[in-house]
């Protein structure tokens, strides 16, 4: 892992090189980490050069916080989005800071949950650094208030509840195996997730989950969707509880009118919330399918 600071804050990344192609740059979830898109990153490297970096307050880069110096970008602040260092724009913001420090774009974006709310912000904020978005069980644009509420208050419980001790409970990793997927995971991937999970700066893991899911965020969303110029591509999976199909397939409603015959969203079966870790190689096949161009795409 390489650390460079962006805006007075230490952020970790991966970056691969090998490949002449434009590069996929990874943003994952909430209380997640890079960490996630090892499966998929492993089957790209030596084809397209790879970026994955921790969000600010997530993974590694949740150090310092009190030095980040605020600000958003200009085409957000006219839109009227959050003000917050914890909003989409701020994140979108980061982002592009880093792309430019490592002399990348235009590049992919392959945003998971959170992730590809940040990823489409970016596209929106920065048009000449990003040459498409994909979204990965990320949706949206519909404002429900009581289950929004729900929500909140489930996560505002999960970041209240955490204590290191719970790291040293075996049971915890186990559930965690089982939790938004269609089937459990290997255990593994339960002890990256709960290390995630109580890893996360509380500042940064409370603002991203309440500044990204207001009435106004959600509405922006679609706004932002449909002023896109770039390619913008969705993978849903069927059995994901948290962002289902619907909300993907209504997001995606709102992209300009694409070539006759391409594909917009991409189904996986036997898939939840995390499908980079789920079905690793069908994500990749997918990916490169969109990357290839709307000419391959059945």
């Amino acid at each position: 892992m390489a650390t460079t600071t962006i805006f007075g804050v230490p952020h970790h990344y991966q970056f691969t090189t090998e490949g002449t192609d434009a590069p996929f740059v990874f943003i994952h979830g909430w209380l997640l980490s890079h960490s996630y898109w090892q499966p998929v990153m492993h089957q790209l490297v030596g084809c397209y050069p790879c970026l994955a970096y921790d969000l600010r307050g997530f993974g590694e880069s949740r150090y310092h916080l009190d030095r980040y110096e605020p600000g958003l970008p200009p085409k957000a602040e006219a839109i009227g989005a959050s003000d917050s260092p914890y909003g989409l724009a701020a994140y979108a913001r980061d982002l592009a800071a880093l792309l430019k420090q490592l002399n990348l774009g235009p590049v992919w974006l392959v945003g998971h949950s959170l992730g590809g709310s940040i990823a489409l912000w970016t596209a929106y904020c920065y048009p000449e650094l990003v040459q498409g978005v994909i979204c990965l069980n990320s949706g949206g644009g519909i404002y429900i208030e009581r289950d929004f509420q729900q929500f909140r208050r489930a996560g505002q419980q999960i970041v209240r509840w955490r204590s290191p001790w719970l790291g040293r409970v075996p049971v915890l990793p186990l559930l965690l195996t089982r939790m938004m997927v269609a089937k459990p995971l290997p255990y593994h991937w339960g002890w990256q997730r709960c290390r995630d999970m109580l890893c996360a700066h509380p500042a940064a893991a409370l603002g991203s989950l309440l500044e990204s899911t207001t009435e106004a965020e959600v509405h922006l969303l679609p706004r932002i969707v449909s002023s896109l110029t770039q390619p913008v591509y969705f993978i849903t999976g069927r059995q994901d509880q948290v962002m289902g199909p619907t909300f993907v397939y209504h997001l995606a409603g709102y992209l300009a009118a694409t070539e006759s015959g391409s594909k917009t969203v991409f189904e996986l079966d036997n898939c939840g919330h995390m499908a980079m870790i789920e079905q690793p190689q069908a994500v990749v096949d997918v990916l490169k399918t969109m990357v290839l161009g709307p000419n391959l795409q059945g």
